[in-house]
């Protein structure tokens, strides 16, 4: 079932980030707009395209969000290979992921003040961060 539903989810967001599935959809409420005399601007006209749209958008955040799940732990998954791989990294960021947002932000934090303390930024870069 899981890989069912990923080789659906992967397909589906794949297509919908397709030019051609942006031309569909906008025809398709350009088609809407178009019967709107035909239809009086009825209730039901209006209700037709809410309904639609709102399942569509319903359905597509579940599976672009299951795409971007697997990406992100793909990718995790690759880094993690490289930091055990590299001689001298530090295998203790190993699945820092798993953290809280606060304990990641602490590690950040002492990553940043250890470069900055060993290889002061560039003029550039310094200029650049005075300008924000």
């Amino acid at each position: 079932m899981d890989r069912l539903f990923t080789r659906i989810a992967s397909r589906i967001a794949g297509l919908v980030g397709q030019p051609a599935t942006f031309i569909l959809a906008f025809v398709a409420i350009l088609g809407w707009a178009v019967t709107g005399p035909i239809f009086g601007y009825s209730d039901t006209w209006q209700l037709v395209v809410n309904t639609t749209t709102t399942i569509v958008t319903f359905l597509i955040v579940f599976l672009i969000q299951n795409s971007q799940n697997r990406d992100a732990a793909a990718i995790q998954a690759k880094l993690d290979e490289l930091i055990r791989a590299m001689d001298g990294a530090r295998n203790q960021f190993i699945g820092i992921e798993h953290l809280a947002d606060h304990e990641v932000e602490a590690i950040r934090t002492a990553l940043e003040r250890e470069i900055d303390s060993e290889f002061p930024a560039h003029p550039a870069i310094e200029r650049f961060l005075d300008r924000r």
